[in-house]
């Protein structure tokens, strides 16, 4: 049987770029290479699309030399890449999509956008799916309208911060109390958050995040514990979802350096929880899931209150799969190991 050619698309414009690099070497590894024939292709930090030698390139960065560049046609009659080399190009069929691409410009429907035009199959949610929940105030007006709690928030536009700092402030301090959380509306892997405890953090908390984004959530905090499950399927697929990991983070908040850096960072899978909040985790994820139109996969975030509660923090339609990422694990955990994960996310890609 003739090989199935999967493009991976890893790196990316957006800050999460290094994330990209080490989900997709993850990946790639896992990749079943008697059935599938891989193209990799990186796109640095600048926006330009490159193709990876092996699988060493993309550990080491070497793909960034690379002096091939590659091109994914819109034209729907070629659903090709265009490589090109010291002036001569060719188009090189490709059956499936892998778009290992975290936050802003891959994960937020720009790519999937791209791949409808070129109707060439690919890995994860929708545009509609990866827009709404890459936007944290767009995804708050969806989970609102379920009824599952999550935290209080104030929504902030930059105009409206640099027209009136001292005002925002103080709607801020009227309706929550500190500390705070501020976050840029369009970002992942914590990239832009930041705890306030006080008037002054608050303001260094919203101009960084005005770098992120120009929408701001300032959120109440939430105290208990941080937990996530991982979602599978969708389409003639029926909705699975994991069970429940727990972050144990080194750090004040599950920043960026202590997800991926720090090494004193936890996670625990089937932590014990108060009551039936497992459970309830469980349907949660899998309603907002439904709710976002999600398909393929998602990791869906919540904290669960020492009384039980369970609120809701965040969708993720790529989460990442990095050695120590939660999605992975959670579902090796259900006796999904990785091989056999990566092998139905590509299988449900060609389904839809």
């Amino acid at each position: 049987m003739e090989k199935k050619r999967i493009a991976v698309l890893f790196g990316g414009q957006s800050s999460e770029h290094l994330v990209s690099c080490m989900s997709a070497a993850n990946v790639i590894g896992q990749i079943d290479q008697s059935r599938y024939e891989l193209l990799l292709i990186g796109i640095t930090e600048e926006g330009h699309w490159l193709k990876a030698d092996s699988l060493e390139a993309v550990r080491s960065g070497a793909w960034k030399e690379s002096t091939t560049e590659a091109i994914l046609s819109p034209d729907a009659t070629k659903q090709c890449v265009i490589l090109t080399e010291k002036g001569s190009s060719r188009n090189v069929p490709v059956d499936v999509v892998f778009p290992v691409l975290h936050g802003p410009y891959g994960e937020d429907g720009t790519v999937q956008g791209l791949l409808e035009l070129a109707r060439i199959p690919y890995v994860g949610c929708g545009v509609l799916a990866s827009a709404v929940s890459m936007d944290k105030l767009y995804t708050k007006g969806i989970v609102d309208r379920l009824g599952i709690r999550q935290a209080r928030y104030i929504p902030v536009m930059v105009w409206e911060l640099k027209k009136d700092a001292d005002g925002v402030v103080r709607q801020v301090e009227e309706q929550l109390s500190y500390p705070v959380f501020v976050k840029p509306s369009s970002a992942g892997s914590s990239r832009g958050i930041t705890k306030a405890g006080n008037r002054q953090e608050l303001l260094a908390g919203l101009k960084e995040a005005a770098g992120h984004d120009r929408k701001i959530l300032v959120e109440e905090t939430i105290t208990g514990h941080e937990v996530e499950c991982a979602v599978l399927g969708g389409g003639q697929k029926p909705v699975e979802s994991s069970g429940v990991g727990e972050i144990l983070a080194a750090a004040e908040f599950y920043d960026y350096e202590a997800k991926y850096f720090n090494e004193d960072s936890r996670t625990v899978i089937g932590p014990e929880l108060p009551g039936d909040s497992a459970q309830q985790v469980r349907r949660a994820a899998e309603r907002i899931f439904n709710a976002v139109d999600g398909y393929g996969l998602a990791r869906v975030d919540f904290f669960v209150t020492r009384q039980g509660e369970v609120v809701f923090n965040e969708i993720n339609t790529l989460p990442g799969f990095t050695a120590i990422s939660m999605y992975p694990m959670l579902w090796e955990a259900a006796g999904i190991p990785k091989d056999q994960l990566i092998d139905r996310l590509i299988s449900l890609a060609f389904e839809r």
